[in-house]
């Protein structure tokens, strides 16, 4: 018993690590988790001056595997990082628990494919995206209003469910293939239990006011656009506002578009549309 205070006690504090670096000021960060023994590992990028700027925050992908998990780089999407930097806004990448150099307990564990459960996988992002959203907000130099959520496959899936919550000061969500249990069984166009994650969709949307930005690549064998739209749909049917734009194909894999220098590039005039759209007021060009 004595010792949980002890570790407590010998962890770092939230905020940055260090000084900043190139490229856009990039920074480690210590924030918040959903376990409060496990802080997360972040990267934070920034535009010149002392702002407040208007946050990105970006929720990356995840694994079922735990192996790939353990490996996984720290995420930075930097092309897409850069991309947000050039529009005026702080972009916040943390690397939620289970995952890489953050470690700690996975979450998001959405159980095995026949009784997978989608909604409280999604609840588990959600909640590891809003304890760090929460943190940054209360910066001085980020703006309290105006964010944007930009999720990843399992992190669009956490990013739906938190539309599901209207969090305070999202303007919108920006959700690259979003969805869990892809590639089941790493065979591609493979999904565990569709129809539950239709009904999970579903249930996000029912509460859903944030606009949703809904961005598919042609050539995505996790989600492929006619599953994607079938999602999109439940979505929309539970209440949700969601615009679905599919992309063209990219590379040999679309699912990882928003990784990519070339990727953000063919996202971009569909990236630009979703922010005049839905946060005219935060988003500028250079």
């Amino acid at each position: 018993m004595a010792l949980a205070p002890q570790t407590v006690s010998a962890q770092p504090g939230f905020g940055a690590q260090g000084g900043e670096g190139a490229p856009n000021r990039l920074q480690q960060w210590l924030v918040p988790s959903p376990d409060s023994g496990t802080p997360a590992h972040a990267v934070l990028f920034r535009p010149p001056g002392a702002g407040p700027f208007p946050l990105a925050l970006i929720a990356h992908a995840s694994s079922q595997n735990v192996l790939r998990r353990a490996q996984m780089p720290p995420p930075e999407y930097r092309a897409l990082s850069a991309w947000l930097v050039a529009r005026g806004f702080a972009v916040l990448v943390p690397e939620r628990p289970g995952h890489g150099a953050t470690g700690g307990k996975y979450l998001e564990d959405q159980g095995g494919c026949d009784e997978a459960d989608y909604s409280r996988a999604g609840r588990a992002t959600a909640e590891a995206i809003g304890a760090a959203l929460n943190y940054l907000r209360g910066q001085p130099f980020i703006r309290p209003d105006g964010a944007v959520i930009v999720g990843h496959s399992a992190g669009g899936w956490g990013a739906l469910a938190l539309a599901g919550e209207n969090p305070p000061g999202v303007s919108a969500i920006v959700a690259f293939a979003p969805g869990r249990g892809g590639r089941a069984n790493d065979f591609p166009n493979q999904v565990c239990a569709p129809h539950t994650l239709m009904s999970s969709a579903s249930e996000f949307g029912k509460t859903a006011r944030v606009p949703v930005t809904w961005l598919v690549a042609a050539n995505d064998s996790y989600f492929s656009p006619t599953l994607s739209r079938q999602l999109a749909e439940a979505f929309r049917g539970g209440g949700g506002k969601v615009d679905l734009q599919v992309l063209v194909a990219y590379g040999s894999e679309g699912h990882w578009l928003p990784e990519t220098e070339g990727g953000v590039k063919l996202a971009a005039p569909e990236l630009d549309r979703a922010l005049k759209r839905l946060r005219p007021t935060a988003a500028k060009k250079p």
